[in-house]
């Protein structure tokens, strides 16, 4: 279990067992790299710690602790945390700031407690059976290496993966494997599992009407600085991953004012044009003179290397970046050990279209409905349909009021899922419904987690729920793709004092008409280029659907058409055909198609065992 996870740490190991316990850790040494070593123990040996992560505020806890008695013998946060738990227990997580999964086993109690941070920046995967045996690790494959459960496809997440790019909520694609959710704890004890939630993200108010808009940017930009700050923390060489984008650069910019030295910056794209955006680091890159570094990726790498990555994910691998991201991981682990990127601004600061797409189609389509007859609206839609197929126009059309019911289960949802529920309804055979027994909603859990926002603000109940869901997907992608290539990676838009002020702003000061990141762009005014200013959101483009049509239609043929693909009996085979039909013809079905490939490099590596990272 300890050495199948070498990649993210390679430094060092250490295994402890005693009775029926065993703990395993390996190392990346980023603070205190002469002490610190895991498991570590406290004084007599009645508490012992694994740990994942970095806690960013431990020297500002270790005086306090000092008060309390306790002597430290290293400098490592690692020991902090330990001291914490000794003297709060559970409630020391609440104490913390930062990024960490860890477990404590408490021999006098015969327990063990178990924590996440609270976003999930890192990992933590465990497998309880009926005989109370239970199995935890930083990634699936150390459950499946100790024999924990067999590898098997867990049905009830199979639509939600084929919706939402990947599970939501606790569930992995593995039977029998479960994630602990961001911002619980855990305890095992004579057997029994508990889990409790510590922390969780409030829209709540009240200081809206009395501040100005200076007032909430002057207040922004200091928490988010402090974030940067805190990130820094390192006795290794650091950097950053810069893409180009306003967040990226943002960080750039901050982090540039906080050190003597170049920062050294680090940027992926491809050698098609619509895939590279490195003109815009450069121009970051230049204006703060970093240390830069670029790789391009020929598709032939591309693909090479999406067996040995889907491995290191442990499942499908839900977006065509993360490869990207695993190739400008490896050019920078030549050169540093740790990295910060600007994950999660999306998701707290309304930086994608959809959300002012959603909110104007809902209100714009309630009175369209309520205004023009039926037989009007099928006209419309018959003529919108009637559009040649590869046209932009009648794809952002088919995806409006004309076309979509406007409820946010339809508009929302739906309109925005790689396979959306009338389309799943024909691609998923007999066969594989009989498999779900009636749990065929893809959006059971989104939509669960979407009405428990206590919030009426339509926006914040978005955000609210890819905070959960969307964005807890990508950090995967982050943790998994810069571990494989043994470097960390930290994100600033994430500190939970940040995100808590950024959820109480006034949603004017996220999304302004169509202007995403209002307060972002306020802030970094006279600071980064008007070009980074003013550019849209783009995402990280990978050209697959172009890839696919050309010299890897071989892709499609073994892993979506090939007879032992569709005999798994998963999916209809006409209509399968049929998507790879259309997506020859011109119509774009490239995150499907994409979303296929996976599933089936998948099955044969990490269920099958075929596939040899």
């Amino acid at each position: 279990m300890r050495d199948v996870l070498r990649h993210r740490g390679p430094d060092e190991e250490g295994i402890y067992t005693q009775g029926r316990l065993g703990l395993g850790h390996r190392r990346l040494s980023i603070v205190d790299l002469k002490t610190g070593q895991q498991p570590m123990f406290n004084d007599d040996r009645s508490l012992v710690i694994v740990y994942n992560g970095e806690v960013y505020n431990h020297l500002e806890l270790r005086p306090e602790l000092e008060r309390l008695g306790f002597i430290f013998r290293t400098k490592s946060d690692t020991e902090t945390l330990l001291r914490a738990y000794e003297a709060w227990g559970a409630k020391a997580v609440e104490r913390l700031l930062g990024m960490f999964a860890f477990a404590i086993w408490d021999e006098r109690k015969e327990e063990l407690f178990i924590a996440r941070d609270r976003l999930g920046v890192k990992p933590l995967y465990y497998s309880h059976d009926s005989k109370g045996n239970f199995f935890f690790g930083s990634e699936i494959k150390a459950l499946l290496t100790a024999k924990a459960v067999l590898p098997e496809l867990e049905y009830r997440a199979l639509t939600d993966y084929l919706a939402n790019h990947a599970p939501s909520g606790e569930k992995t694609l593995f039977a029998g494997i479960k994630r602990l959710l961001p911002g619980h704890t855990l305890k095992v004890k004579e057997g029994r599992v508990t889990v409790n939630r510590y922390w969780d993200v409030s829209f709540e108010r009240s200081a809206e009407h009395s501040r100005s808009d200076e007032d909430w940017i002057r207040d922004w930009s200091e928490l988010f600085r402090e974030s940067v700050r805190l990130r820094l923390m390192s006795d290794v060489p650091l950097g950053m991953f810069l893409s180009g984008g306003i967040d990226s650069s943002a960080i750039a910019a901050v982090m540039s004012g906080l050190v003597d030295a170049p920062i050294k910056t680090f940027s992926v794209a491809f050698a098609e044009r619509e895939a590279n955006e490195l003109r815009y680091a450069r121009l970051v890159a230049g204006r703060f003179r970093t240390d830069h570094h670029e790789v391009t990726v020929p598709p032939e790498e591309f693909f090479a290397a999406l067996p040995k990555l889907i491995w290191h994910e442990d499942e499908p691998i839900a977006h065509p970046s993360s490869v990207a991201l695993y190739f400008v991981s490896k050019l920078a682990a030549e050169h540093v050990k740790v990295v910060l990127t600007g994950e999660g601004s999306d998701e707290s600061l309304a930086g994608y279209g959809r959300y002012w797409m959603t909110l104007s189609n809902l209100r714009i389509g309630q009175r369209y409905q309520a205004l023009t007859p039926r037989r009007i609206r099928n006209t419309v839609e018959r003529a919108i349909s009637g559009l040649p197929v590869s046209s932009r126009l009648r794809h952002r059309l088919r995806k409006s009021f004309f076309c979509v019911e406007p409820t946010i289960e339809s508009m929302y949802f739906d309109n925005f899922a790689v396979f959306p529920r009338a389309m799943q309804a024909t691609l998923l055979s007999p066969t594989a419904k009989e498999h779900l027994n009636g749990t065929t909603d893809p959006y059971r859990t989104m939509s669960s987690i979407f009405d428990s926002v206590r919030s009426k603000e339509m926006l914040d109940r978005m955000l609210y729920t890819d905070t959960k869901t969307y964005l807890h997907e990508l950090l995967m992608k982050q943790d998994q793709m810069s571990m494989a290539a043994s470097i960390e990676s930290r994100v600033p838009f994430l500190d939970h004092k940040l995100l808590e002020f950024t959820a109480a702003m006034p949603n004017r000061m996220k999304l302004r008409g169509r202007t995403t990141k209002y307060v972002l762009r306020k802030a970094m005014e006279g600071v980064l280029p008007d070009e980074i200013l003013s550019r849209g959101k783009m995402g990280f483009p990978v050209p697959i659907g172009k890839w696919f049509r050309g010299e890897f239609r071989h892709l499609i043929d073994e892993y979506v058409l090939s007879e032992r693909s569709l005999a798994r009996g998963l999916f209809e085979p006409a209509a399968v055909r049929n998507i790879v039909d259309r997506h020859m013809m011109g119509e774009n079905h490239d995150e499907r198609l994409w979303s296929l490939v996976n599933l089936e490099m998948w099955q044969r590596s990490l269920i099958e065992g075929d596939i040899i990272a």
